[in-house]
């Protein structure tokens, strides 16, 4: 018995284990500037309420002069984004794949390239339930090779979210660490075991190599749950974003030292950034991490603007031995892949990476991670405040004894300023 109660807690272990975590990303070169949010807003985070009027919009680039035949899935997820245990038409109403009809062909670019959108939900498809979700992009039908998909949220407000930011934290005082401290009124919503019922999910900046999940209530009642001073909710503070304006091809924008042509395609070359020595705080305006799509004098920013190679210079004696440099980003969905890693030249003794963006504005930091580590750390190149200004997002999710998925009851959006 000892030995069968054994081999089952290791299979519940490696199935765990072997369990996709969802996440906003491309899978094919071809694909460019993914995008989901709210339609009309320009830099919200993917989440709309059930049943309200509020619609998502979903749209990227195909770098190509042609259609394709691209569709959709929606996949419900629990509170940790992985797949739900359930069925899609327990979560969906009306269809559960749908066709992308709504394409537009560039204008007037150098770089040639498709425009896709969709909205979510749509006359075919609904949501039924609040949660996680992420929708999945193929071509010709072939499910099982996606070209992209995107992660969002569908939530149902039941409780109410109260939280604070200080610089006072169980590491050390208004140094380079955050402590986050935040309550949860029920407001009559029904919670018999907090601890097991309640889960909850903490990002800084809608990054996820950083992120909290499922950290414990400190105190809790029938009313309120308290989660105070505790040491699994201290932030890295970092530093404010750098920024830099491509929306003109014609003259660089902040942060960019000159735009040049060279045949077939724009190149924008940044001002090379420093490795931060100073231990003083400066403030600086940033959103983020964010990027918006822009170019001057447009009339529609989504088939107008162009693309441009956009060049990256982080000066250093010789390299870092102990881990790799990457930029930190939406516009790379805040991954840690061979697209945001820099490479070291000993040639010019510095960090740089091109990468392919379109015309607009854009936040970005250097992360460090060590070797071996999943996380990042800005603090080795952009240095680390307590004073910086990030945006955290609060996750609660509920799922009582009994239920098979993880009901969204509360989010709440805030900086620390």
């Amino acid at each position: 018995m000892k030995k069968l109660t054994i081999l089952l807690c290791l299979f519940i272990s490696i199935n765990l284990l072997s369990q996709k975590i969802y996440r906003t990303q491309i899978f094919n070169p071809s694909i460019k500037t993914l995008q989901i949010g709210v339609k009309g807003e320009k830099m919200g985070l993917p989440i709309i309420e059930l049943n309200s009027a509020n619609v998502l919009q979903v749209g990227f680039d195909e770098m190509s002069f042609e259609s394709h035949y691209f569709s959709y899935k929606v996949v419900h997820c629990n509170a940790d984004w992985t797949e739900s245990n359930i069925n899609s038409n327990e979560y969906l109403s009306g269809f559960t794949t749908a066709n992308i009809t709504n394409y537009v062909l560039s204008v007037n670019t150098t770089v040639l390239y498709t425009h896709y959108t969709f909205d979510l939900p749509s006359s075919d498809m609904g949501f039924k339930i609040s949660g996680n979700y992420v929708v999945i992009i193929y071509e010709d039908n072939q499910q099982e090779k996606p070209i992209a998909q995107a992660c969002f949220s569908v939530v149902e407000p039941h409780v109410k979210i109260s939280a604070n930011i200080r610089g006072n934290s169980d590491f050390e005082m208004n140094t380079k660490w955050q402590q986050l401290d935040f309550d949860v009124e029920l407001n009559g919503f029904s919670v018999r075991n907090a601890s097991s019922e309640i889960k909850v999910l903490i990002r800084q900046n809608n990054r996820t190599d950083n992120e909290v999940f499922d950290v414990k209530p400190t105190y809790f009642s029938n009313s309120k749950l308290s989660y105070i001073n505790n040491r699994n909710l201290v932030f890295e503070g970092g530093n404010e974003y750098h920024r830099f304006d491509i929306s003109n091809v014609y003259g660089g924008g902040q942060g960019v030292d000159i735009i040049r042509f060279v045949a077939p395609t724009y190149n924008a070359y940044l001002i090379p950034d420093k490795i931060q020595t100073s231990k003083t705080y400066m403030q600086e305006m940033d959103v983020n991490g964010k990027f918006i799509i822009n170019m001057q004098r447009a009339q529609n920013d989504d088939t107008e603007a162009d693309y441009m190679n956009v060049h990256f210079t982080l000066p250093a004696k010789q390299p870092f031995f102990d881990g790799q440099i990457y930029l930190g980003g939406e516009f790379n969905y805040n991954l840690l892949n061979n697209i945001s890693r820099m490479k070291y030249d000993a040639t010019t003794e510095s960090y740089t990476q091109t990468i392919l963006l379109k015309q607009g504005g854009y936040n970005y930091q250097y992360w460090f991670s060590p070797k071996g580590s999943t996380k990042a750390s800005s603090e080795r190149v952009d240095g680390s405040y307590w004073q910086t200004l990030n945006e955290y997002t609060i996750y609660i999710y509920h799922r009582a004894w009994g239920e098979r998925y993880d009901r969204l009851v509360g989010i709440k959006s805030f900086t620390n300023d």
